[in-house]
């Protein structure tokens, strides 16, 4: 299951986006349990940011891993401020970058990281295929 939750924003367009997640999973070899996507605020995500990370600086995703064995499960908060400003610098159209926002945290549940410049590399091929077959 995959479910859209919204805190102090309006609700996306997304409604397909489940099964292009879910196809992801499928595609990286495990199965899909409960995956929250909560959209929200550059204000509530910085405070999750501080609270769990202790990281005092805005970020457009935070992903929390509940994943076992095979089995896809977490929590990924997106805010949507930064994925508007990370659209404008990048010239990409709002949708587009929220749905690579999207991929990169779920990306980070079937274990990929991007703290290396070999990750980030790895993690952007990832999210680029991902994205053309969405």
């Amino acid at each position: 299951m995959i479910d859209f939750q919204y805190i102090n924003c309006k609700t996306l367009p997304i409604k397909d986006s489940s099964k292009w997640l879910d196809s992801i999973i499928l595609a990286e070899g495990k199965k899909l349990g409960a995956i929250v996507y909560v959209f929200c605020t550059d204000e509530y995500l910085l405070k999750k940011n501080i609270q769990f990370l202790n990281h005092n600086d805005l970020t457009d995703v935070i992903t929390f891993d509940y994943c076992k064995n095979n089995i896809i499960n977490g929590d990924i908060l997106i805010s949507i401020e930064r994925v508007k400003e990370n659209a404008k610098t990048f010239e990409v159209n709002f949708l587009t970058e929220l749905n690579r926002v999207m991929a990169h945290g779920l990306l980070h549940l079937l274990g990929y990281k991007d703290k290396t410049k070999e990750d980030v590399k790895i993690m952007r091929a990832k999210e680029n295929y991902y994205l053309s077959i969405k």
